[in-house]
């Protein structure tokens, strides 16, 4: 009907929030609201579009209009953010929104709750990435997620496996190339766990990761140690002036070892992690 059409092209034009009425959401609809919401696709809604969100959550569950320079309104997204915003960042990030709105059998909690540790995080990984390309493709990917939903005792059918990873492709994808990075998947871990988050200010070009490889390769076998490891990420946080204390580096150390070959770190290994793109 024409009326229906003219409500598609307002949704269309991003005025119409979609699903935030309905009581059970898809996964699909969830990323709908993601990317309705995180405007400006940073991984984030922040700033502008969180008074957005936050308004339109409002009128879908109150079915009245809301003022957001009312202070009323201010106190009321004080409190949903002390409730939600669990690393207090000021901002929501995908798994917090996947908190607030009712994701059916919530398949996002489900995978953390599966990837508890970047240091697991890893390993499955290095499990699926079997050709070490530093990507996993979609086909890999519907392995990882049927895997991660036997290990959360979830029952689920092809079509909805389907589902998810179809959804998890649109959601961290971002280059629309049907495949995911290291980076794009470690998205779904909790922010703090996301040692790769760490590395966003040290990432290397090529020529530069194939500088300070061989300065750690010493003999020139193709792999290093955990030693070696350690010397290489000192220096790489004190060349880019950033402090990181031990804890945190045994922790990053730990995790990028879990995609080593029985103490045996490649090259390959390395590079997913350290490199801006992975070399192909």
């Amino acid at each position: 009907s024409r009326c229906a059409s003219i409500h598609k092209s307002m949704a269309n034009k991003g005025q119409q929030p979609p699903y935030l009425h309905l009581a059970e959401l898809t996964a699909s609809q969830f990323l709908d609201i993601w990317k309705h919401f995180d405007a400006d696709g940073n991984g984030y809604i922040e700033g502008k579009e969180l008074e957005n969100f936050f308004s339109q959550l409002e009128i879908a569950r109150r079915g009245a209009g809301v003022d957001p320079s009312n202070a009323a309104f201010k106190e009321k997204m004080k409190e949903f953010m002390h409730k939600f915003d669990k690393n207090k960042d000021g901002r929501i990030e995908m798994s917090e929104l996947a908190q607030i709105l009712p994701t059916e059998e919530n398949f996002l909690l489900c995978f953390r709750q599966f990837v508890g540790s970047s240091t697991e995080f890893m390993t499955a990984w290095r499990k699926y990435d079997t050709d070490r390309s530093g990507f996993i493709e979609a086909n890999e990917l519907k392995g990882f997620l049927s895997d991660l939903l036997k290990k959360a005792n979830r029952h689920y059918d092809d079509q909805k496996l389907q589902e998810y990873t179809q959804t998890i492709l649109k959601m961290f994808d971002l280059n629309g190339d049907g495949k995911l990075g290291l980076s794009e998947m470690a998205r779904l871990l909790p922010v703090q766990e996301n040692f790769l988050l760490k590395f966003q200010g040290v990432r290397l070009t090529a020529e530069q990761f194939n500088a300070i490889f061989a300065y750690y390769d010493k003999d020139g076998n193709g792999y290093i140690d955990e030693q070696e490891l350690d010397a290489l990420l000192k220096d790489l946080y004190e060349k880019n002036n950033k402090d990181v204390d031990s804890k945190s580096l045994t922790g990053y150390k730990q995790s990028i070892m879990a995609l080593s070959d029985g103490g045996k770190l490649y090259r390959t290994e390395l590079e997913i992690v350290l490199c801006r793109e992975p070399m192909l």
